[in-house]
């Protein structure tokens, strides 16, 4: 009887043990890419479509060139995260994935800058679909870039703006934490964020 109990005990722990095995292994599948920036303003003034000094107007240099001489170069825009759950569909056997935080670091010409992380959990459901989380950044080039001139900082704000796609410039640097059955699981290292490739 007791040689009964203990195989039951040592089966119980076999399969708990496979389980909390694949529970981890289909959350590890989760990848993230940078898909493409949104709203790029530098200094309040919209860049869509420019990519050079002269795409400006007279009164847009002025103030660009105002913000500049009095120590600041303010840019804003919208950087769209791709986020990927290869698992299969929640109605075929696989699992939705729920991104409970993803605090990140944004990195420029690989100059650490600013950080901040999602308002809310975000739920990556499995298949072929992707889900964009949105991230609002807003930081002044000055702050991190105070040896560029005027034209140097310039051209690299507008090759941030990437013409829509995602600028090799940047990388985010994060660390998700995904609700799980068996609890959170924050990854063990943090991921490196580029927009070639997900990872």
């Amino acid at each position: 009887m007791k040689k009964i109990i203990l195989i039951s005990i040592v089966t119980l722990l076999m399969l708990s043990s496979c389980s909390i095995y694949n529970t981890i292994a289909n959350f590890s599948k989760l990848k993230f890419k940078l898909d493409s920036v949104n709203d790029y303003k530098i200094a309040g003034v919209p860049v869509s479509e420019k990519s050079q000094l002269k795409d400006f107007t007279a009164l847009q240099i002025l103030k660009l060139s105002s913000e500049f001489a009095s120590g600041n170069l303010p840019v804003s825009f919208k950087l769209n995260v791709e986020v990927k759950n290869p698992n299969e569909a929640k109605n075929s056997g696989g699992v939705d994935i729920t991104l409970k935080e993803f605090p990140w670091t944004l990195y420029i010409d690989d100059n650490e800058t600013i950080s901040g992380t999602i308002g809310s959990p975000v739920v990556i459901p499995g298949g072929i679909k992707t889900e964009i989380i949105p991230l609002e950044i807003r930081l002044d080039l000055m702050k991190f870039f105070s040896n560029k001139n005027f034209d140097s900082l310039l051209n690299l704000a507008l090759k941030l703006s990437g013409n829509e796609s995602a600028s090799s410039n940047i990388k985010l640097v994060a660390s998700p934490t995904l609700g799980t059955p068996i609890g959170d699981m924050t990854y063990p290292e943090p991921l490196t964020i580029v927009n070639h490739t997900f990872n």
